[in-house]
């Protein structure tokens, strides 16, 4: 018998070199990474005197390190249950794509398509010129173009319109979107100079009417898509804006946000703006998202008078920002359906939903899991649901959740494991209580639920 020293001293040289495992999985920084996770985990075990028994073999190692790489990659951009509560969840890929337009991106994803070629004339054409009718009928517009998000479509019209030259905006409306970008800091990056007028509560057309001069190259009006001013406040009439700019020959740009096109939704969007209602209202240039109200894959479109549009094509940041082809077959497929058939887009058919039905599908969740997990706890609760990035920010939608209580697991603990778990499962903790809110679950994902509470039944 040797000593608990030599003993230790023993395993650890018993354990493979990570050049060695390396050259049996693969090399690369992420495998070496694996490698040496496995091998310290190993070692520490070694050192508190609780190694593992038996003790693993080169090959055991491997299988390891193969298996935690491989669970890795399954990691990356996994389907995943959106039970928070919020339907345009930007950490979850906001909104959903339609069937049709799921498939039309797998139709043409593993093969070649007619992108920027005219199928007629064999001759190289835009490449959104397939979406571009459709565009143009769902807004009114003269003509429309698409890059890929709507940040970039600020900043293209910006650069394209009033490079070297200034841009007159509200100070109410200096908003601050997502990951902390802001539009001082887009004007900034377009080479127009920011001319800020009014006040932060309150602005007039006459406040920009005064700031105009022989350098203002544009007028800017930006949706406050993801907050409200309440109380002593005034913004510009749109019309008087319209009217103003037309005065003074100066294009108006209206950045809308969430990209609201049909007119089949609930009471609780009436406030939000429509592509259409700002063309109408004589709007030189209107841009917004693809990915939110509208329903469709991330895109930034820009719709209005047809010499605004093709200065912005024309100019030098429109190739570094247009969309791919898979971009445009889902965007393609998705206007189509806000024409024909407008409750088949997943966001507006949950907005749609009455409140009764969420409520009625939480307690059917209930019934079932009661019966499939008995040692749990599954309550049918009403809650309150969101839209999300910035649509309706005031709003609250009326839902209901399961509320879930694991045993061996707190609330936290228990959602932590869900997400973690395949399927990947995303609630909310509140009050110390683990719900699953149904306002964004979408056909398929009861089964997916229950699906990882079998994967937490097993492990416990």
């Amino acid at each position: 018998m040797g000593t608990p020293s030599e003993d230790v001293s023993q395993q650890m040289r018993a354990l493979p070199s990570v050049d060695g495992v390396a050259q049996r999985v693969g090399r690369g920084q992420r495998s070496t990474d694996v490698i040496r996770e496995v091998l310290d985990g190993l070692r520490e075990s070694i050192r508190n005197g609780c190694p593992p028994d038996p003790m693993p073999d080169e090959e055991m190692i491997v299988a390891e390190v193969l298996s935690r790489m491989s669970q890795d990659g399954q990691r990356s951009y996994r389907r995943c249950v959106n039970g928070t509560g919020i339907f345009l969840h930007t950490g979850l890929g906001r909104a959903p794509l339609a069937s049709a337009a799921a498939e039309a991106v797998q139709k043409i994803a593993d093969g070649f398509c007619e992108v920027e070629v005219s199928a007629a004339s064999g001759d190289r054409n835009n490449r959104e010129e397939a979406v571009l009718d459709d565009l143009r009928d769902l807004t009114g517009a003269e003509s429309a173009t698409v890059v890929n998000n709507n940040a970039a479509a600020v900043l293209l019209a910006l650069h394209a319109l009033a490079g070297g030259r200034e841009v007159l905006v509200s100070r109410g409306e200096l908003v601050e979107i997502g990951g902390g970008f802001r539009i001082p800091d887009i004007m900034s990056l377009s080479g127009a100079n920011l001319v800020e007028v009014g006040t932060t509560n309150r602005t007039y057309v006459r406040d920009f009417d005064r700031a105009v001069n022989s350098e203002t190259a544009l007028m800017l009006s930006v949706h406050t898509s993801n907050y409200r001013v309440v109380g002593f406040q005034h913004s510009p009439d749109r019309g008087d804006l319209v009217a103003l700019a037309s005065e003074r020959e100066i294009p108006l740009l209206e950045d809308i946000g969430s990209g609201l096109l049909s007119s089949v939704v609930p009471d609780l969007l009436a406030a939000e703006p429509n592509a259409r209602d700002a063309i109408e209202a004589g709007v030189d240039l209107v841009c917004f998202s693809g990915d939110k109200l509208l329903g469709g894959p991330q895109a930034g479109i820009l719709v209005g008078r047809e010499d605004l549009i093709r200065r912005c094509r024309e100019d030098a940041f429109f190739r570094p920002s247009r969309p791919d082809r898979l971009c445009l077959a889902a965007l393609g497929a998705t206007l189509r359906l806000h024409i024909e058939d407008p409750q088949a887009v997943p966001v507006l058919f949950a907005l749609n939903q009455p409140s009764a039905q969420r409520l009625d599908r939480a307690r059917h969740l209930v019934r079932l899991f009661r019966g499939r997990f008995p040692e749990a706890t599954f309550e049918a609760v009403e809650t309150h649901g969101e839209v999300g990035s910035g649509s309706a920010p005031t709003k609250e939608v009326r839902s209901a959740s399961v509320e879930i209580t694991w045993p061996g697991l707190d609330a936290d603990a228990l959602a932590s494991q869900l997400r973690k778990n395949s399927p990947s499962v995303y609630g909310r903790v509140w009050r110390s209580k683990f719900q699953l809110d149904v306002f964004a679950f979408l056909p398929g994902d009861d089964e997916r639920v229950e699906e990882a509470l079998s994967a937490l039944d097993q492990e416990g």
